[in-house]
């Protein structure tokens, strides 16, 4: 064969190479965390006896405790969809619990529509200011974070707000379980996997989850093509005090209180479950089933540290930083040979 002809087969086979290369590393930025849970998943059947075991206590108990950072990360993801983010969940979530709480003897519905009114309006807000005065959303949602915990500090005094003993139907919203054949599933994991499926549905079936992902994509080029941005921009940090307000009340049902300090540092762990979820923290690419999948990786993640039992809450805390810088430097990589 000519010099020529072995020239053009190698540069055939290079350029495969790139090519298949380019596949598996967008193949590990969406799956990847899917993949990282599975093996996880085995690990820790085979290290840990009580890990697995009918009914799955142990499972359903990760679940449980990471529902409501679940529908903080949920809202989280239509926002870093968009190409922005929201520091102000945490707080938004303390005013809820603190609403829901002062109404609960009132009744579930009252409690639970004014908890989540109160998250949304102040939601609204962050998406107003960020449309029409143009705004960077960290700068923003950092004020809303400080203004709204100052809020509610000042409300309560910095005290607890005990739920009336008399508000059952209240406190089996984060208390309550339902039996599924076997399995006795608490009320607060029903509703997370529901608020997903919907989101799902709303992001995939929708025009406003197009519209979404579009301005995620290219603000500029949405805005040419007719999409009313400031809509979309208002209505995703709407939803997402919604559901930092849904999470609000299922925390102080399943506490019996709504705490003024409740939900400090949780706009961190919903953002580290969307971006090791996959989601590009720069907008357009990501899923809410990746969310989903993060929040139970970083859980499970942290259910092994405590059944290891020699690692303390400080060190955990350094890892859990270790693991979200990884994810980052691995997603720029893995863009980047895209």
């Amino acid at each position: 064969m000519s010099q020529a002809g072995m020239t053009t087969l190698d540069n055939v086979g290079s350029a495969r190479g790139r090519v298949m290369r380019a596949k598996l590393a967008s193949f590990l930025q969406r799956q990847g965390a899917f993949v990282a849970l599975v093996i996880l998943f085995v690990f820790a059947a085979f290290r840990y006896e009580n890990f697995l075991g009918w009914p799955p206590e142990n499972l359903i108990n990760v679940l449980r405790q990471n529902s409501m950072v679940g529908l903080v990360a949920l809202g989280m993801t239509f926002v870093i969809l968009t190409g922005g983010i929201d520091l102000s969940v945490g707080s938004l979530l303390a005013v809820a619990g603190v609403v829901a709480a002062s109404l609960a003897g009132k009744g579930l519905v009252v409690a639970l529509i004014a908890g989540v009114a109160a998250a949304t309006i102040l939601g609204l807000v962050n998406g107003l200011i960020i449309s029409k005065a143009r705004i960077q959303p960290f700068i923003v949602t950092l004020a809303m974070m400080i203004a709204a915990r100052g809020l509610v500090l000042a409300y309560t005094k910095e005290d607890t707000v005990r739920v009336d003993r008399s508000a059952v139907s209240f406190a089996e919203l984060g208390r309550g379980k339902i039996e599924v054949g076997a399995l006795d599933l608490p009320y607060p994991v029903i509703i997370l996997f529901v608020a997903f499926a919907l989101g799902w549905l709303v992001l995939t079936q929708t025009r406003f989850g197009r519209y979404v992902y579009a301005l995620g994509d290219n603000e500029e080029a949405a805005r040419l093509m007719g999409l009313n941005v400031d809509r979309v921009t208002i209505g995703v940090y709407a939803l997402s005090g919604a559901l930092a307000g849904l999470a609000g009340a299922i925390l102080a049902s399943r506490l019996g209180a709504g705490q003024p300090v409740a939900g400090i540092g949780w706009e961190l762990d919903a953002i580290a479950a969307v971006v090791v979820g996959g989601t590009l923290l720069t907008g357009g690419q990501g899923s809410v089933g990746a969310t989903l999948v993060g929040v139970i990786l970083l859980g499970m993640i942290f259910n092994i540290f405590n059944l290891e039992g020699q690692i303390s809450p400080w060190w955990q805390l350094v890892l859990r930083g270790v693991i979200l810088l990884a994810v980052v430097v691995v997603q720029n990589r893995l863009s980047s040979r895209k």
